[in-house]
């Protein structure tokens, strides 16, 4: 009998699991959106390497931007969701996604956080970290 519960907590542990790397999808896209309205052209979504993953990566003119997507209940949350290490993690995958494009390579880069919230629009906060 508590291998039958035990069983249940890992299923309920797995759905929930599934339902946030969907959201974080879903949040990654309505993001990517955002921007292109704003102007911006979306270079990449969910580019990954060995080094970690970058969420969204956007030109608009002379400007590219590596941005960290986090979808939370309020924006403190999302900003806070973003640590030091992440913030390594992206300017370690930004050097390496640049390194493999000389052409862009020289541009100014930035590195912003968008925080998508339940029934509003995102939030852009640019130049985070």
């Amino acid at each position: 009998m508590a291998a039958g519960r035990n069983d249940n907590g890992l299923n309920r542990r797995k759905a929930a699991r599934q339902r946030a790397y969907k959201r974080g999808h879903l949040s990654e896209y309505l993001a990517a959106l955002y921007l292109f309205v704003k102007g911006y052209r979306i270079l990449a979504i969910r580019y990954r390497t060995k080094i970690g993953e970058i969420d969204l990566i956007a030109r608009k003119g002379d400007l590219v931007i590596f941005v960290e997507v986090k979808a939370r209940r309020g924006e403190s949350e999302a900003i806070d969701a973003v640590g030091y290490t992440t913030q390594n993690r992206i300017r370690a995958a930004s050097a390496l996604w640049l390194s493999k494009r000389k052409h862009v390579a020289t541009l100014s880069q930035r590195y912003d956080i968008i925080a998508v919230l339940p029934g509003r629009l995102p939030r852009h906060f640019p130049d985070a970290f």
